[in-house]
């Protein structure tokens, strides 16, 4: 028989997936052209930061996997996938990295992953397409990442602060 905290581990993560999977999903009901290909606000991202910053790293990277795993296979296809693993991958790790230094705040550490997943992703098109020309993109795209990652940052920090306050036991 498993403990009472191992299966409120499984239902939290298995929470916070579905609650990626539902920004995921609203993500693709947002229109985003700005000239360069799958430009997307990275909503789902929120849940990632919550889960690093409110649990732990292997939570958050359970859960970082499985929405990409899950996004890809609901709401897009297996090369809309690779990217995102590439750009989760490089973005989560960054983030693992710079959150364990102390004057990083929540809103530090989610730009610095909104940067490293575009980088990560750009990495990974200049693999796929076997040039480097796809590097022109990445000022704009460091800028997006800039954006976004504070935007989501802000978010999470005030979902964070909400949740530490509501006693769920």
């Amino acid at each position: 028989m498993r403990s009472g905290k191992y299966i409120r581990q499984i239902t939290t993560m298995g929470m916070l997936v579905a609650l990626a999977m539902v920004l995921g999903f609203v993500e693709t009901l947002i229109p985003i052209n700005l000239g360069i290909p799958g430009m997307k606000l990275g909503l789902a991202n929120i849940v990632v930061v919550i889960a690093l910053f409110l649990f732990d790293i292997k939570t958050a990277v359970v859960v970082s996997i499985l929405r990409i795993i899950l996004i890809a296979m609901t709401f897009g296809n297996m090369s809309m996938m690779f990217y995102s693993i590439a750009g989760a991958s490089l973005s989560l790790l960054s983030m693992i990295a710079i959150s364990k230094i102390k004057s990083f705040s929540l809103i530090s550490v989610s730009i610095v992953g909104g940067i490293m997943h575009n980088v990560g992703q750009i990495i990974c098109a200049a693999f796929v397409v076997r040039t480097n020309g796809v590097f022109t993109y990445l000022p704009v795209l460091m800028i997006a990442g800039l954006v976004s990652g504070a935007l989501i940052g802000i978010v999470a920090g005030l979902i964070s602060v909400r949740l530490t306050n509501v006693k769920i036991d």
